[in-house]
């Protein structure tokens, strides 16, 4: 695997197309990010994403990927460094991580689907007190999220607070997408099963990893 840093270039031609680049609304954003991350691993049109990519702002993204990211005309070479922690149980990691965070159900009518847990919770209270608490609730829902990935992906949650919960609804081709949510979680955590930790690491967590949801950034406490 690699951890790469992807910077857009600073040529006139590439700051002339800004505003397809990186447009205001926070969903067109997600879209065309996806899209222009996609470009630097556009060497085979058959090929799945198989990357994580998270925006750092600025025109910079951090991308984790089995193989480093290829020339691109937007982008200034890529620094692609290998990315093989060496992990022991006990290890304790600060992180942060952005992510779609649902949990699945199965409804009456027999088919699963995937809940947003901070819209869950945010759903029974009434609508003018939904603004106050947000955020309170994303730091319980957020938490408890992470616990459950911890306890399935080989690590425990030490301390974790949540920066930030924003709903991205990126435009579709003619169709609707669904809205979903956005969660800004960082803290600490302890290795418990390195294997288990990094096999989930490089799958990224929760759901939208196309949309730059799922990379866990990671270092030592």
């Amino acid at each position: 695997m690699y951890l790469s840093r992807l910077s857009l270039r600073r040529s006139p031609d590439v700051a002339a197309l800004a505003q397809v680049l990186n447009p205001r609304a926070a969903g067109a954003r997600l879209d065309a990010h996806h899209r222009l991350v996609w470009s630097a691993f556009a060497g085979d049109p058959e090929a799945r994403r198989d990357f994580l990519w998270r925006d750092m702002g600025g025109g910079v993204f951090l991308v984790l990927s089995p193989r480093p990211p290829g020339d691109s005309a937007l982008f200034e070479r890529a620094d692609a460094t290998p990315f093989a922690p060496d992990l022991a149980p006990g290890d304790q990691l600060a992180f942060v991580l952005r992510a779609n965070a649902t949990r699945t159900v199965t409804e009456a009518d027999g088919k699963k689907r995937h809940r947003d847990v901070v819209m869950e919770a945010l759903h029974g209270l009434p609508k003018g007190a939904r603004a106050a608490r947000r955020l309170e609730l994303a730091q319980e829902a957020g938490r408890r999220w992470l616990e459950g990935q911890g306890a399935r992906a080989g690590f425990m949650v030490k301390d974790c607070g949540v920066t930030a919960y924003d709903v991205a609804e990126p435009p579709g081709q003619g169709v609707r997408r669904p809205r979903f949510g956005v969660l800004d979680l960082e803290g600490l955590i302890e290795v418990a099963d390195p294997a288990a930790f990094l096999a989930r690491l490089v799958q990224g967590f929760g759901r939208a990893k196309a949309f730059g949801c799922g990379l866990m950034l990671i270092r030592r406490a």
